[in-house]
């Protein structure tokens, strides 16, 4: 099966009109772990969307499976108030009229094979009464530890197959985090393929979906004015951060078993890393796409003091939007002898003829002062400069600042004359929102890798040699944290001094997002 998307083509269309969107054939999604957050403030949610919006076909069934005891009306009337809750798009009533009567809901547990024999009735059953032809999406909103039986239990009942007797396609959907470490994600890789084809897995990362994601593509590709300095020439380093305001919430067991390094630098910051990195690919197929990430992540390079160049903390108490907040481990259901990091930082290299000894600095962490997610390119200091020492004493290096979220957009910071006589120069930004540009809003990250799925296009899925790459970064971090204990910080700064101290050490500093 090919990555191209399974749409059926209309040969009287234009290709260059953009006013008919692409519909996906009449399919299921069949969601795991219904009952749970990801499905009623994301899945559900983003479902609606993209019904509000046309791009569902007229069959599309939504399939539940979960534990509780509920049935089709009820499994119906809490996705109808989860996607009037959580939904980006005005709502409708007509447009819900058009998706109810099309949610099942199955009840069982993952190791229950009567369960899973009725799963595989329920979704066959669908081919007659509402005309889906066996295509089916099986979204995996499941703890990590979960899916291996479920896996087993797909391959079973062979709801995994493609049906080459009746037609119809089956992928599979699978939420970060792949694996624990480099081992086991292997391990789940090989579980995956016996189970499905390879074009058939999709290892969704939600920040692929984001639009200032995917405009990292056109900022570099599309400008004649970025490329050219985008390279060691020019860049002295370059900064990407994660930063949350939150703590961890309801997630306790799962934070406190990965922490900041396997849950997000593993994932959302290297492929971050690698489309910010990536050479021009020769075009926009998944394939290409994929071959230039995995290029750069395959040249990273970790530097040899670790003990400088990888800080962990965690948070103590402290004060977040001017409200008291505790300590990791006065969270609940968190050891007293927790030495979890809720916040990494790292510096790395990429090891190729752009990037050489340009130092990326990557960092991520919870009960930071603001949430933000960004990556600053900043750029050398002017090779000579005819100014006087006072006239330059708060100008700084240029920056090109790409918004991933909030406020989404790009600022560029750069010199310029203060008016008056004199010739002092101070740094000003000049900046590009989304929100103030155009009419309509960004789609939700889930409404696009949804729509994706549906049609087959894997472009924003990270591969299995994606993951192995990235966790090749993170295992020797892991491996050298694992004999020491985070540094403490307190809740509403920006980390621990030893992140701080890792820039001062070469005279750069982190921006203050």
């Amino acid at each position: 099966m090919s990555d191209a998307p399974a749409t059926h083509v209309n040969p009287l269309r234009d290709p260059a009109d953009r006013r008919l969107p692409r519909i996906p054939e009449p399919c299921a999604l069949v969601i795991f772990g219904v009952t749970g957050d990801l499905a009623k403030k994301k899945l559900i949610p983003a479902i609606y969307d993209l019904a509000n919006r046309g791009l569902l076909p007229a069959s599309f069934v939504i399939v539940g499976f979960a534990r509780r005891d509920w049935g089709d009306e009820t499994f119906e009337e809490m996705s109808r108030e989860a996607a009037k809750a959580h939904a980006r798009t005005p709502w409708r009533e007509e447009v819900w009229a058009r998706l109810a009567g099309n949610f099942k809901f199955v009840q069982g547990a993952f190791d229950d094979d009567a369960a899973f024999d009725r799963l595989d009735a329920t979704v066959d059953d669908l081919r007659i009464t509402h005309g889906i032809v066996g295509n089916a999406a099986m979204y995996f909103s499941i703890p990590p530890l979960a899916f291996p039986t479920v896996l087993k239990q797909l391959k079973r009942t062979g709801m995994s197959d493609n049906r080459q007797d009746g037609g119809g396609w089956r992928r599979v959907v699978v939420e970060k985090p792949f694996g624990e470490d480099r081992a086991s994600a292997s391990e789940l890789n090989e579980l995956v393929d016996q189970v499905f084809t390879a074009p058939d897995v999709f290892r969704i990362d939600h920040y692929l979906g984001k639009e200032t994601v995917q405009n990292i593509f056109a900022l570099r590709f599309a400008n004649a004015m970025f490329e050219p300095i985008w390279n060691s020439n020019y860049v002295d380093h370059v900064q990407i951060t994660m930063a949350e305001d939150v703590g961890i919430g309801t997630r306790a067991g799962f934070y406190d078993d990965n922490g900041a390094a396997r849950d997000v630098l593993q994932n959302h910051v290297l492929q971050l890393l690698a489309i910010a990195a990536m050479e021009q690919p020769n075009g926009f197929e998944a394939e290409e796409i994929r071959t230039e990430k995995l290029k750069v992540l395959r040249a990273i390079k970790l530097h040899d003091d670790l003990e400088a160049t990888a800080i962990r903390g965690q948070y103590t108490d402290g004060w977040v939007q001017g409200r008291p907040v505790k300590g990791y481990l006065a969270e609940d259901n968190i050891p007293q002898t927790s030495t979890t990091e809720t916040y990494a930082a790292v510096q790395i290299g990429i090891q190729n003829r752009r990037w050489n000894g340009v130092p990326f600095y990557l960092r991520t962490g919870k009960r930071l002062p603001k949430r933000v997610t960004e990556i600053a390119v900043v750029f050398k200091e002017a090779p000579h400069m005819p100014f006087a020492d006072y006239d330059t004493t708060t100008l700084g290096n240029n920056q090109l600042v790409i918004r991933v979220q909030p406020d989404e957009g790009i600022t560029v910071k750069f010199g310029s004359k203060v008016p008056g006589t004199g010739m002092e120069l101070r740094d000003i930004s000049m900046g590009f929102g989304y929100g103030e540009t155009f009419t309509e809003s960004s789609p939700e990250a889930y409404e696009r890798l949804i729509l994706d799925v549906l049609l087959g296009d894997k472009t924003l899925f990270p591969d299995a040699q994606e993951v192995d790459a990235s966790w090749a970064v993170i295992d020797p971090l892991e491996e050298y944290w694992e004999s020491t204990k985070p540094e403490p910080y307190e809740s509403g700064t920006w980390g621990p001094a030893g992140a701080d101290l890792m820039l001062q050490s070469s005279g750069r500093r982190w921006r203050r997002a």
